[in-house]
């Protein structure tokens, strides 16, 4: 069935892992007959946990579209997953929906989790309810998680819907604050019961507050309203929907997903008072001449689809989209804004969880999926050749959580490689990068969990084991001195013998910029000391060397290198020869230019909490890093930014969740080299001798 634009709700669930996002999903498909049972996390059953890797852990890993149809509308529920290491997919989520439910549960009050969704959600002007969860469970307290909402964010959290609790404070029901209802669950059915006693009042005061903030939306119903005339409830609708779209009103709902308790007041309002397409936030894309634009949600537009999400598994690749304009069909010709060609379109599916149902349109509005696009990618726009326009591409967080990866079978390196490229179509918030001066293949990812998540894939889809280990820190050697040394070769056999003899002078390198980095080469040899078809041999063996190092077996750098003169032989003399002399003549001279190791530095820019300031200064200290500035960001968060040695941040990721208890973010940069402490120095070489004599 084909739905109009007006019909349609896309409604992304965030909040902190474990806060009951996918169970009230599973309560929202039974109650609307889309399923007929619920499943649980702890049984790997239900609709959007369906990967392996989600029902061993009992997490979410990825997120799932669970479509559903209520009152005429279709809701296409996201259910995003609440672990950090797994914020890519909520970025996928969030950029095609049109409004947010954050989930809360009533055992846990306000977490990090909530705070990070609220902050997406302002970030991008999103529509959003509040869901209280877990409301009927041991320990939880209604009370505490709404009054610290409250005090959190202000009065513009409006409850529609308040719990009825017995003497034990275990909510038993539920009242609707708008139609002044109360009602409880019955054998799996919604059934209206009195307002008990004592509710009333409660009732009034919030009702009345709702009234206040519909008086707001518009003048009209401000005059309204001071009249002392009574709004209809057409009218509240209206300005409590006005109220959700210009983000003046957050609605509070509550309930459980065991019981399905909430469940269908909160899809009443989900249709009532969450936009449409058509009314969500405009998107930015680009044109192939450069020049930016709005793109606005056309149901009469030339078609046009965002891939925001890729799934592989044993049946094929699925290509997810969001129509934008226009509808799409099988025979719908559209080309690949990315690429420029034209992409054959697959079978197109609804899908919910993994059950793909083959449907004849997508239509301007609606999320699904599009079978066997092999050569396209998420973040890719699929438009009408009249009107080719790229969409903003999806902003994933760059991954700084750094491990090397290796097979633990020699010659599997492809097998790998290949496994992480497949996996990185469904996820690029993750980087794969085969370092060439560590010779390591490094695996860059959110946190240890994402990355133990893709260990596991590798083994079980790629047959492939793999370990992991510290990445390799790119050291690099470099003079603070100016040597001039001889370098020659001389070696005889019974025939043809070898000679070269070289004098070079080495010196810094500073660049015009004030960094020690490159490499030069001089020839000032005259008079054919050296002849000239010789003299590329000894730049060539400078460089040989140079790759090697002179102290701790790291990258030579930094060096101006001139051979001003030498000798010849003119039977012994030959390009090998003059190459081993240069590396004589430089290995020599570095060991009294009183060579050091430099170590990369990164610059970090962190974002916390203003509480969490003092210790993540504290931490940077310790890491032998140091505070280059500080200030306040628009949201009044603290942004320390400051440089550390890259050997010190290999898990700050993972350190920095730790501190700040999951409420700070970075950024990582390079910036440029610097010399390492003498103790450290004093560790890289003797791990370099000890190497070498085994």
């Amino acid at each position: 069935m084909s739905y109009s634009v007006q019909n349609i709700r896309n409604v992304c669930l965030l909040g902190h892992g474990g806060s009951g996002k996918t169970a009230l999903t599973e309560s929202l498909l039974y109650m609307t007959g889309a399923i007929d049972r619920m499943g649980k996390a702890t049984d790997g059953n239900t609709v959007c946990d369906y990967d392996p890797e989600e029902i061993k852990r009992q997490i979410s890993i990825s997120t799932a579209v669970a479509p559903l149809e209520y009152k005429g509308c279709k809701i296409n529920v996201l259910d995003a997953p609440g672990g950090f290491d797994f914020a890519g997919e909520v970025m996928e989520a969030l950029t095609v929906a049109d409004a947010a439910i954050i989930v809360c549960s009533a055992k846990d009050g306000i977490s990090v989790g909530l705070e990070k969704a609220w902050k997406y959600c302002e970030e991008r002007d999103m529509p959003r309810f509040i869901y209280i969860s877990k409301t009927d469970e041991e320990n939880s307290d209604y009370n505490a998680t709404f009054d610290a909402l409250r005090e959190r964010f202000g009065n513009k959290i409006a409850p529609l819907v308040v719990p009825i609790w017995d003497e034990n404070k275990r909510v038993t029901g539920l009242i609707d604050v708008l139609n002044k209802r109360a009602y409880e669950m019955q054998n799996g059915k919604r059934v209206e019961i009195e307002i008990p006693e004592g509710k009333d009042e409660v009732i009034a005061e919030f009702n009345d507050a709702l009234k206040e903030s519909v008086a707001e939306t518009s003048e009209e119903f401000m005059d309204k309203f001071f009249s002392g005339e009574d709004f209809t409830y057409v009218e509240m609708i209206q300005g409590l929907r006005q109220g959700v779209r210009d983000l003046s009103l957050f609605p509070v709902f509550c309930g459980s997903a065991v019981n399905t308790m909430g469940s269908l007041m909160l899809m009443d309002h989900i249709v009532d008072l969450l936009p449409n397409p058509s009314e969500g936030n405009m998107r930015k894309g680009t044109a192939p001449d450069g020049t930016k634009e709005e793109f606005a949600v056309a149901p009469g537009g030339v078609p046009c689809a965002f891939v925001f999400k890729t799934v592989s598994d044993q049946y094929g690749k699925y290509s997810f989209v969001k129509v934008l304009s226009g509808s799409v069909t099988a025979d719908t010709a559209l080309v690949n804004a990315r690429t420029g060609s034209a992409e054959k379109m697959g079978r197109l599916y609804m899908m919910r969880g993994k059950k793909a149902e083959e449907v004849k349109e997508l239509s301007c509005g609606d999320i699904g999926a599009i079978g066997k696009m092999e050569k396209v990618k998420t973040g890719d726009t699929l438009c009408d050749a009249r009107k080719v326009i790229s969409l903003a591409p999806i902003p994933y967080a760059e991954p700084n959580y750094s491990v090397a990866i290796a097979p633990k079978t020699r010659g599997q390196e492809d097998k790998v490689a290949q496994g992480l490229n497949r996996m990185n179509e469904e996820d690029p918030s993750f980087h794969v990068v085969n370092n060439a001066e560590t010779h390591q293949m490094v695996l860059y990812a959110a946190g240890d969990i994402q990355v133990d998540v893709l260990v596991s894939k590798l083994k079980s889809r790629f047959n492939v084991d793999t370990e992991l280990k510290t990445p390799r820190v790119p050291y690099r050697e470099k003079i603070r001195k100016t040597v001039s040394k001889q370098g020659r070769h001389k070696k005889q056999t019974g025939g043809a013998g070898q000679y070269g003899d070289c004098w070079l002078r080495v010196e810094p390198l500073i660049g015009s910029d004030g960094t020690s980095d490159g490499y030069e080469f001089v020839d000032e040899v005259v008079g054919g000391r050296i002849p000239r078809s010789l003299i590329p041999a000894v730049d060539k063996g400078v460089q040989e060397t140079m790759k090697d190092g002179i102290i701790a077996g790291y990258p030579l750098t930094g060096i101006r290198v001139a051979v001003y003169d030498g000798s010849y032989h003119s039977v012994d003399s030959n390009e090998m020869a003059f190459r081993a002399a240069a590396r004589i003549g430089l290995r020599k001279a570095c060991a009294d230019a009183d060579p050091v190791v430099l170590e990369p530095i990164e610059e970090i820019t962190v974002t916390i909490p203003e509480s969490y300031a003092g210790a993540v200064m504290g931490d940077i200290s310790a890491s032998r890093g140091r505070v280059t500035g500080m200030e306040t960001d628009e949201r009044g968060d603290t942004v320390v930014i400051a440089q550390a040695p890259l050997a010190e941040l290999t898990d700050y990721s993972t350190r920095l969740r730790s501190i700040t208890r999951g409420t700070g973010d970075f950024t990582m940069k390079p910036a440029g080299y610097e010399q390492v402490p003498y103790d450290v120095q004093a560790k890289l070489v003797e791990r370099y001798e000890e190497g070498r004599a085994k």
